[in-house]
């Protein structure tokens, strides 16, 4: 037996493990996390957080931060980052007195370091970083296929604007996997798909490598701000100040800030719902 935390940031949903120096759960066989992920057998969720001491998984980076965020897809493959899991993962380390509220909590994870600040009313702020804009692609679902802008927020992303998120439309419910070339995307791609709903101001649905349609996606919103500012011809430097935009989810709302210094600022809740133990 072991104890476990459930938690979510806009309804994108995790387990989460406390394995401090990393004895409990070892490598965290990938079969453990299914089972954990499970919706049916298992607990549920769209992947799972290990915190872990940095020294004791990634010592190259015990100096930016005590703690590391071991993120694992649900279906037990790694992944580099998750803007809803790292909110929740700080708002594990407050609320268990691992850290203190005052100020910056930095993060370690596989895309570097990431500091996460509290920005009143229950949401936490995280600075995901530089953004890169690295051309298009395409996608496709079924017969139909839509010309996608290909963004890096840690993690690829395949951005694709739509006139319609109707799951009876030409999404369906994103049971199937986006088509995308796979030469360009060798370890898969998140695909977002993205409707304009007014001045700054999206909404989405997302299909994620490892773990389907979710019902919330940071990275994937952040990306898709990136992607509609840059399809209007903005940046924080042609409007001369920050662009914040408010990104509409299935599981909520995020708002996206994407700065003059070219960082992007991911703010929204992270709530923890659920604790217990498990033999999983």
């Amino acid at each position: 037996m072991y104890p476990f935390l459930k938690g979510h940031g806009t309804e994108n949903d995790f387990v989460v493990l406390l394995d401090p120096d990393g004895t409990v759960h070892g490598d965290l066989a990938p079969e453990r996390v299914r089972a954990l992920c499970d919706r049916r057998a298992g607990i549920g969720a769209d992947g799972v957080l290990r915190v872990i001491k940095t020294i004791a998984y990634a010592p190259e980076q015990a100096g930016e931060a005590e703690w590391f965020m071991d993120y694992r897809n649900a279906d037990g493959s790694v992944s580099e980052m998750c803007g809803n899991g790292v909110r929740v993962f700080a708002q594990f380390l407050l609320a268990s007195g691992l850290v203190t509220g005052d100020g910056e909590i930095p993060v370690a994870t596989r895309d570097g370091l990431k500091i996460v600040y509290a920005a009143g009313d229950g949401l936490l702020q995280v600075d995901m970083g530089a953004p890169k804009l690295l051309g298009t692609t395409e996608v496709g679902l079924g017969d139909h296929r839509w010309t996608a802008r290909h963004v890096d927020m840690g993690n690829p992303h395949a951005v694709a604007f739509v006139d319609d998120l109707d799951p009876r439309g030409s999404l369906g419910a994103l049971l199937e996997a986006p088509w995308y070339d796979p030469a360009l995307y060798p370890t898969g791609v998140n695909v977002e798909f993205v409707l304009a709903r007014g001045e700054r101001h999206l909404a989405m649905r997302v299909h994620e490598r490892g773990s389907g349609e979710t019902r919330s996606c940071g990275t994937g919103a952040c990306a898709a701000m990136v992607a509609a500012a840059d399809a209007a011809g903005q940046t924080p430097a042609s409007v001369g100040g920050d662009l914040t935009y408010r990104v509409d989810v299935p599981g909520g709302v995020l708002a996206v800030t994407w700065t003059v210094d070219d960082r992007v600022l991911l703010t929204g809740p992270a709530v923890l719902v659920a604790e217990g133990e498990t033999d999983l």
